[in-house]
């Protein structure tokens, strides 16, 4: 009789060890089921409120009237790209489009080529007052465009730089490369030291390390860095406005006032311009964002 018991006490205790976890399993299924769905519908809603602005400006730049804003209900029975049309073959479009390239492209390549040197610098040398450089850079951006509008507009006019591409180059610099110089400082930041001494102990200069052993490392930071930059030249208004006086220079963004006056608003043309102004930088972020959403550490793991 004792031999018989035993197995049954021991599946006894068994299955009373074992029928809390099989009770518990499903309520922990049923809370992460109920935070899925939570986080899903908060994403979903998120996604919405940021694409509608987008989606609503390309379906305004459908309706042919210049008043269809007032009345969106008349764009689904009359919508048409005659619009595009109408700016890309009968407006200076393209001139302004060659513009803002040239201004964007120098300002990018001027401003990452300076702020990664500066960035490296300050992350590698500790020279006199380095700490001090940094933050006389961050003060830079402390003054808003209004302020800086006087005396940028009087140091550019002794230089004989306004209206010119490169008075507006130089103008876009001094917003871009003091973040980006914090930027790739805190990226090198990250880069082991190792490698710098690897490449003096090959008998590299500090230019040579730098260039050919550092910068592949950082082509994330230099990509984040660059699209900021990019953006900065290729959306900005106010400069643009006050040092660009020929309309034969002006950029996309200025160009696209000229849409609304005070006695027209061709609105709808200003709609289709927003909307083509946005297609190239667009297809700038697809080609740079797996860089963008790479981790700032990637560059330094890489042997």
């Amino acid at each position: 009789m004792t031999t018989s018991t035993e197995p049954l006490a021991t599946t006894t205790v068994k299955d009373a060890t074992e029928s809390p976890a099989r009770v518990n399993t499903p309520r922990r299924g049923r809370r992460s089921t109920k935070m899925s769905v939570t986080s899903h519908t908060v994403l979903i809603v998120a996604s919405l409120v940021a694409l509608f602005p987008i989606a609503w400006l390309i379906f305004l730049s459908l309706g042919p009237g210049k008043d269809d804003y007032l009345h969106p209900s008349r764009i689904l029975d009359t919508a048409t790209l005659s619009n595009y049309t109408h700016v890309l073959q009968h407006t200076n479009f393209l001139k302004w489009l060659g513009n803002t390239l040239i201004v964007s492209l120098g300002t990018t390549v001027i401003g990452v080529l300076v702020a990664a040197t500066s960035g490296y610098a300050v992350s590698r040398m500790k020279f006199p007052g380095y700490k001090k450089f940094m933050w006389i850079l961050l003060v830079t951006q402390m003054f808003p465009v209004a302020v800086l509008m006087v005396p940028m507009y009087v140091i550019l006019s002794d230089l004989g730089l306004i209206d010119t591409y490169a008075g507006l180059i130089i103008v876009y610099l001094t917003t871009a490369v003091p973040y980006c110089a914090w930027l790739m400082k805190g990226y090198f930041d990250t880069i082991p030291l190792e490698i710098d001494e690897a490449g003096r102990v090959d008998g590299l200069s500090p230019f040579g390390t730098f260039f050919r052993l550092i910068l592949p490392l950082a082509r994330p930071g230099l990509a984040v860095a660059a699209f900021y930059t990019m953006i900065t030249a290729w959306s900005e208004v106010a400069f643009a406005n006050t040092f660009l006086l020929d309309d034969q220079k002006y950029t996309l963004a200025v160009g696209l006032q000229t849409f609304v006056s005070q006695y027209d608003s061709q609105r709808q043309y200003m709609a289709a311009t927003a909307v083509l102004i946005a297609v190239p930088i667009s297809a700038v972020f697809y080609l740079v964002q797996k860089n963008l959403v790479t981790g700032l550490t990637a560059g330094g793991t890489k042997g």
